[in-house]
């Protein structure tokens, strides 16, 4: 080591397997050590990288910068960090264009400037555009005020954040043709809260569609008939994004996936209820109901999640996947999406996100670009904090 660099020891799990030893850091990996005489008791992960983030700690993403200084991007990135998250793309709901400009002038403000020392924050990448090109017959969560997507709109978005990833139907008049051109623009398409056929699905990879958006959920299910825009992910995805809470999906319908997608990763879809004690709390514009663990509407449609990233690790365990195959879908997969070949890995040059877990996937330790978090109590043992 040298004097301003830091070191974790335990099962490391690098770009190229676990090995036991010693990991050496300052903002970045500096290098692996092999020693053998290390308790392989403490199990050191690549951090995760969350690509659909709604909220957390009360706080939802549509609030954007508010009186006082609050910056609701970074609070929620502040929490989702307790939690192992160490990049994120912030994302969006279907809305009016000025609640969506609104939005993006706050994750922009958090994007812009790497996070002070001490903040306690994951870095926000940039943004995940959820809505509002999407059906109207396959809302979800999203409240009905959809709208076909054009290249112009598109722009003025992206120039006030940088979008990273931008959901969108494919059979909406225009959507197909509009694919080449943000690709171009460096976004991430991915199919999501569609009513298409497979058809549709397939038409829309050949154009440049990346991934789909928390397959099963809010899509045309597969059908030995009509195989639907999941038969299309199934059959041809590379990427796709899962919500692994064992709610929005069965674990069954998660392993068939996990078998067909060579680069599946999850995602949290978390909203404002994250980290909090059962309550109502904000989704967008929309009020949604925790119970139990569960976030759905008044009508009773689930409505995106309560997860944080930990528990997805241990989910995925449970329903079978090794321990390193769940760390590659909640950190590797997602940086291979952005095209991040120093996030999502520990391996020398990369950034030092590094998490420490115990033999029970209990974390112990965050750290993010080098600096160690000082973890908190969940938010969701405060049981007089609900709003």
């Amino acid at each position: 080591m040298t004097p301003s660099s830091s070191r974790l020891s335990g099962r490391i799990l690098t770009a190229s397997g676990w090995l036991l030893g010693h990991v050496d850091f300052s903002e970045r990996v500096l290098r692996m050590v092999e020693d053998p005489s290390v308790a392989a008791d403490r199990l050191i992960l690549p951090g995760f990288i969350d690509l659909h983030v709604h909220g957390a700690a009360g706080v939802d993403i549509m609030e954007g910068a508010v009186d006082g200084g609050r910056n609701s991007a970074a609070q929620v990135a502040r929490a989702h960090a307790q939690h192992g998250t160490t990049a994120l793309l912030g994302t969006t709901m279907t809305a009016s264009p000025a609640s969506i400009e609104h939005a993006l002038e706050g994750l922009s403000a958090a994007i812009q400037a790497r996070p002070a020392r001490g903040s306690g924050m994951a870095r926000i990448l940039g943004v995940h555009l959820e809505g509002p090109f999407i059906s109207a017959k396959r809302l979800g969560a999203q409240p009905n005020v959809v709208c076909s997507a054009t290249l112009e709109v598109v722009r003025h978005y992206h120039a006030i954040a940088p979008i990273k990833v931008l959901t969108l139907a494919p059979e909406l008049s225009g959507h197909l043709a509009l694919i080449p051109q943000l690709n171009a623009l460096g976004i991430r398409v991915q199919i999501g809260h569609s009513a298409g056929s497979y058809e549709d699905g397939v038409a829309a990879l050949e154009a440049g569609v990346a991934g789909f958006t928390h397959l099963f959920n809010g899509m045309t299910p597969l059908n030995h008939y009509q195989p639907g825009i999941v038969g299309a992910a199934l059959a041809h995805a590379q990427f796709a994004e899962l919500i692994p809470d064992l709610q929005h999906v069965h674990p069954g319908a998660m392993r068939a996936a996990i078998r067909s997608i060579p680069q599946l990763y999850g995602v949290t879809d978390a909203t404002s209820a994250t980290g909090m004690p059962d309550g109502e709390y904000a989704l967008g514009s929309q009020r949604v109901l925790k119970c139990l663990g569960c976030v759905r509407l008044a009508s009773g449609s689930l409505a995106g999640s309560a997860l944080t990233m930990d528990q997805a690790l241990r989910n995925l365990c449970q329903i079978g996947v090794d321990l390193a195959g769940a760390s590659h879908m909640l950190s590797r997969n997602p940086a291979d999406y952005l095209g991040l070949s120093d996030r999502g890995r520990i391996a020398p040059g990369a950034w030092a996100d590094l998490l420490v877990f115990d033999p029970d996937l209990q974390l112990q330790h965050v750290v993010i670009e080098g600096e160690a978090l000082t973890l908190q109590p969940d938010f969701s043992q405060a049981k007089d904090s609900a709003p």
